[in-house]
C-alpha cells in the first residue's frame, strides 16, 4: 500500500512540476487512464472468482468426504439408518 502512495505522491508531484513550467504532459489521455483500471479490475474480479469457487468446492467435497467417511463407519458398526 505504501509503494502505491509512493506513486501517487511522486506523480502528483512531477504533475504540479509540468503546471508550473507550462508543459504538456506525455501521460496518456484520462480516458485511457480509466480503460486501465477497468482491465486491472477486471483481472483482479476474475482471480477473486476463482479464489472463491475453489473454496467453495474444496469445502463441498470436505464435506462429502466427511460424510462418506463417517457413513463408511456407522455401516461398519452396523449402525446405519
Amino acid at each position: 500500500m505504501t509503494e502505491y502512495l509512493v506513486s501517487l505522491l511522486a506523480g502528483l508531484a512531477v504533475g504540479a512540476a509540468y503546471g508550473l513550467l507550462q508543459v504538456r504532459s506525455p501521460a496518456p489521455p484520462v480516458i485511457a487512464l480509466v480503460g486501465l483500471l477497468g482491465m486491472v479490475l477486471g483481472e483482479r474480479a476474475i482471480i477473486a472468482a476463482k479464489h472463491h469457487l475453489s473454496s467453495s468446492n474444496q469445502a463441498a467435497i470436505r464435506q462429502v468426504l466427511v460424510g462418506t467417511q463417517k457413513g463408511d463407519l456407522d455401516h461398519a458398526k452396523g449402525t446405519s439408518k
